[in-house]
């Protein structure tokens, strides 16, 4: 895909579209619920239609409406024993998070995915589930995907997590639910916490203390009706997008701006960024609002500590913006870009220095010199959804023209977003 240069301001509004990390969960959470749970505003990308795909398998029925989808749930013991491999797609959100859930089934299942999902580290949640009793193995004994999973007595455990992931705390919480005894995940920092929000929705029996979760074993849960708020990730594109593009001004609708999401609002408001909150609300315990998103003079930050859990995908825009932000932006503490769908340190180093950035790779981040105008180039978007949203907006700042290749990967997350970007230039 070829993009050139904006030539005039971003205007007008967007509605993107619903949180991936929810919509991964209404469908999980809905299976092993009692009844019928209704789901509006889903994100039909490639990503959650995995997870539907491996829960009908399971023998879960699933009703894919316009307006809704529906999950006829069959409780914590519904499901059934599926008659072929669980095919994951390029979705580590499904991988690690039913892998807890399969592992206090009585029938034995196989994962497997893509070449990006045979690569990512699963070791991090098959060493706590066997901490529980899981009988959990890498079948290629490489701590990746393909997986296989036997029943196994679970016991509770707590654990004591050595990174921030909400993928291995969810994954442990899920476990919990078939333990024989209350089970606990800490980390070093808060990761979103999604999971613990809609788990107590639906019934369950989850507390948090800090950086502390505990879930009781064998609660009832009881389906629901769930609004699914636009992905802050996706949103982060055109905040990005608005703020970059001069005499921009962008109104972005309905964004979920949990506080163990919203670090890249934290971060571009220390940059400089002129972001306003409109009609806030707090629906199911997810709080939303309006971004309203002007053009800014930026200034470079240091991006660190407890804040990269909250922006962890949005690192690459935060990237991009400090290109465009007055002095030098340091990003650290964020090794876990290595093990994304790409090596996303080292490919926005590539792609971004490609343009004409001054930036350079450290062990667990990046150094930011910003301030000197882009240019168009050849951006390899390595089959990454957010590479190839970022260099998308890149384009519509830099001088010349800039090609995107295999940008159509955007389908993992964000199916309309070339649409979308190019509606505010009209």
């Amino acid at each position: 895909m070829k993009l050139s240069k904006a030539d005039r301001p971003l205007r007008g509004n967007v509605t993107i579209p619903g949180d991936k990390s929810i919509s991964h969960r209404s469908i999980m959470f809905g299976a092993l619920a009692e009844g019928t749970t209704r789901v509006t505003n889903f994100l039909r990308g490639a990503d959650c239609l995995s997870t539907i795909s491996c829960f009908r398998k399971l023998g879960i029925a699933i009703e894919e409406n316009p307006a809704e989808i529906l999950i006829h749930g069959k409780g914590l013991h519904g499901l059934t024993a599926p008659d072929s491999i669980l095919d994951v797609g390029n979705s580590g959100t499904t991988t690690r998070l039913i892998s807890g859930i399969l592992a206090g089934q009585p029938f034995t299942t196989e994962l497997n995915g893509d070449k990006s999902i045979q690569s990512r580290p699963m070791k991090r949640i098959i060493d706590p589930l066997s901490l529980m009793g899981a009988d959990i193995e890498s079948i290629r004994g490489n701590g990746c995907a393909p997986l296989r999973i036997r029943s196994a007595p679970l016991h509770g455990i707590h654990y004591t997590s050595k990174v921030a992931s909400a993928q291995v705390k969810s994954c442990i919480l899920l476990a919990g639910l078939y333990a024989d005894s209350e089970t606990s995940v800490t980390e070093p920092y808060l990761s979103r916490n999604h999971t613990e929000i809609m788990l107590r929705h639906f019934g369950a029996k989850l507390t948090s203390a800090g950086t502390t979760a505990t879930i009781r074993p064998e609660p009832e849960l009881v389906a629901q009706d769930i609004k699914v708020p636009g992905d802050i990730s996706s949103a982060a594109y055109f905040i990005a997008a608005g703020l970059i593009v001069p005499g921009s001004e962008i109104l972005i609708r309905n964004v979920g701006v949990n506080p163990t999401r919203d670090g890249i609002l934290k971060v571009c408001r220390e940059m400089g960024a002129d972001i306003t909150l409109l009609n806030e609300n707090d629906e199911n315990g997810e709080p939303t609002a309006d971004l309203l998103v002007r053009h800014s003079s930026l200034h470079g930050v240091t991006i660190g500590g407890a804040l990269i859990p909250t922006l962890i995908d949005e690192l690459p825009v935060a990237a991009l913006l400090a290109c465009f932000a007055e002095g030098t932006t340091i990003i650290r503490d964020a090794q876990e870009l290595k093990v994304k769908e790409s090596n996303r340190i080292d490919v926005m180093v590539e792609n971004l220095t490609a343009m004409g950035a001054r930036v350079t790779a450290t062990d667990d981040g990046m150094i930011i010199e910003g301030g000197r105008p882009l240019h168009g180039a050849t951006i390899d978007s390595h089959l990454d959804h957010r590479i190839a949203m970022t260099f998308a907006v890149a384009a519509l700042a830099a001088d010349g023209e800039t090609e995107i290749r295999d940008a159509d990967c955007v389908q993992i997350s964000y199916p309309d977003f070339y649409h979308d970007l190019n509606g505010l230039q009209h």
